[in-house]
């Protein structure tokens, strides 16, 4: 192993070019940390049924038939 450190090589040998310094530069750190507080987001809800779509299981029958009898088969 005999190489010596020079400004052009690495610990490993690889050699270290304008491009690998513009590569570093770009992606050699980690994002910012996000707060979970940052990550949620609250929203207020009204009564239920209230909202245009709302579940309603006494209705969902007329929307959610069956096919067949859609057709008429």
């Amino acid at each position: 192993m005999g190489k010596e450190l020079t400004s052009t090589t690495t610990a490993v040998g690889a050699a270290v070019g304008p491009a690998d310094a513009v590569r570093r530069e770009r992606f050699g750190h980690l994002p910012e940390r996000i707060r979970f507080e940052d990550m949620t987001e609250g929203a207020s809800v009204g009564r239920s049924g209230t909202e245009p779509g709302a579940y309603h299981p006494e209705g969902s029958w007329k929307y959610y038939s069956c096919l067949a009898l859609d057709l008429g088969l």
